[in-house]
């Protein structure tokens, strides 16, 4: 369902971009590491002298590649495009799949800018057709309908086929696009390589006072949502920090998309559409400064089952994209000292410092660097953190009936549970409470609805590998092996600081 790759890839010259915040460098810059997935990159002289400041400009050919190569690395992200190749709003059809809902679609209509090439809406069976439809023409939307509701994937698709512009918006009828949402996207698309650019998926503020148990899933999900990637920059790449993006707001190159959708999913066609983008060479990019922001559910039946139906989806993805979207991302070391830190004794921690510390020795002797050993705990060190919040997922949230019934069986096991599930929540509400400065959730509430909210995704994640058969989504997979002296550098690299 998906066109091929890009056929060009040079950057528009005046293409600028800056080092991701998370790289490190070393050896006076010229070994960078970080990226997407995480690995060490060496650079030549000219490529040193070319990074000035941790940014380079597109001036030729040298720089060009270099810039490339940062990009396609998730080393570093775009920061000034030329005006000449950024596409234009007149270029994008907006298309807003919506079954019922009317109020919504007149505020998403609402809030489109001006000056659009297209504008559809998708009625998908809704029960009060004529409510749907005298909103959509009142907001100047050519109308489309299926008699009977077949799905987002089908809505959307049928957008797309009636979509004259180079570029198709997928907005969903419970968002409201943030003023000046369009132009971070669009300038993505300056790199004729990108295929799909996403922005960030933030909170809606509810427009009267929510009951206790609506005020706190409200809190939660304004700085926890599934849909939020987060404030940074991202290349989207399978088992990396940005692994996916929604489908609830997306802008995609229509040449890049094919027939769009796959109809037959119900759920995580989103996902499915990004690997297979990415299968086929296409760059993803999410943008955090384009901010759409989504009616979330507030009520706990519908808020929990939601969770439980986007865990569903990992069972038809792990069968069509075999190790995309695996539970763990198993090394060695991170086998070592996630076994090491379940088993919770002292002699236990001390064997995962010996264990580190070993693999840093080891990793040592590969790195291409002037001071091997000092890269190499900083990597060590990083994946050993990794590790960790991978066993911790593991076991309050993709194995969490695993470890109830270790809970049943043993009191030890009931201890580390309880331990790792309060440390991780605590940890999590740390991270998180100031995404939103307007939610503030309190570290109770948020270490309940996030333990309830790993509990909905296992459930739903188990339901879904029951009803396909299959074993793929609960399968850990590994890091792989190098076949030569250049690739094992590199998955050295990668190995040590692999995130689940």
């Amino acid at each position: 369902m998906t066109a091929t790759g890009p056929a060009e890839s040079a950057l528009p010259l005046g293409f600028g971009v800056a080092l991701d915040r998370r790289v490190r460098t070393l050896d006076d810059g010229a070994v960078l590491i970080g990226g997407a997935p995480p690995r060490l990159l060496r650079l030549s002289d000219t490529g040193r002298r070319l990074l000035a400041n941790g940014r380079c400009t597109v001036t030729g050919r040298e720089s060009g590649a270099l810039v490339r190569r940062l990009l396609d690395a998730g080393i570093a992200h775009p920061v000034a495009e030329p005006a000449s190749a950024v596409p234009a709003v007149a270029e994008v059809t907006v298309v807003v799949p919506v079954r019922d809902r009317a109020p919504e679609l007149a505020r998403l209509l609402a809030a489109l800018p001006d000056g659009l090439g297209g504008l559809v809406v998708v009625d998908d069976g809704s029960t009060n057709e004529g409510a749907v439809r005298a909103v959509a023409e009142a907001g100047g939307a050519t109308v489309l309908r299926h008699p009977s509701a077949r799905g987002p994937a089908a809505a959307r698709n049928a957008g797309l086929a009636v979509a004259t512009t180079p570029f198709v918006a997928f907005l969903d009828s419970d968002v409201v696009p943030r003023p000046g949402w369009l132009a971070p996207l669009l300038a993505c698309f300056a790199d004729p390589a990108v295929g799909l650019a996403a922005p960030r998926i933030v909170a809606l503020p509810p427009v009267e006072p929510l009951p206790p148990v609506g005020g706190l899933l409200a809190a939660y999900e304004a700085v926890r949502s599934s849909l939020d990637l987060g404030p940074d920059p991202a290349l989207v790449v399978p088992r990396s920090r940005v692994a996916y993006v929604p489908s609830a707001a997306l802008l995609v190159r229509r040449s890049a998309v094919g027939a769009g959708f796959d109809e037959r999913m119900q759920v995580a066609e989103d996902v499915d559409l990004v690997l297979r983008l990415h299968e086929a060479g296409w760059r993803l990019r999410y943008e955090p400064s384009a901010r759409v922001a989504h009616d979330h559910r507030t009520t706990f039946g519908a808020w929990w089952l939601r969770k439980a139906y986007y865990g569903t989806g990992a069972a038809p993805l792990a069968m069509r994209h075999r190790g995309s979207v695996p539970p763990m991302v198993l090394s060695p070391l991170s086998a070592a000292v996630g076994a090491l830190t379940l088993v919770g004794t002292p002699r236990a921690a001390a064997a995962a410092v010996v264990v580190s510390a070993v693999a840093a020795e080891r990793l040592s002797r590969k790195l291409p660097v002037r001071r091997p050993r000092q890269a190499a705990a900083r990597l060590v060190a990083a994946g050993v953190v990794g590790a960790v919040a991978q066993t911790a997922d593991a076991v309050t949230r993709h194995y969490w009936p695993v470890s109830l019934a270790a809970c049943l069986l043993s009191r030890r096991a009931r201890r580390t549970v309880l331990a790792v599930a309060v440390t991780e929540g605590v940890l999590d509400w740390w991270r998180h409470r100031g995404r939103d400065p307007a939610a503030r959730p309190g570290l109770l509430g948020h270490l309940l609805a996030h333990r309830l909210d790993d509990l909905a995704y296992g459930s739903g994640l188990w339901w879904g590998a029951l009803r396909h058969h299959t074993v793929e989504p609960l399968r850990p997979v590994g890091t792989g092996l190098a076949t030569d002296r250049a690739s094992a550098n590199r998955r050295a690299a990668e190995t040590a600081v692999r995130q689940g």
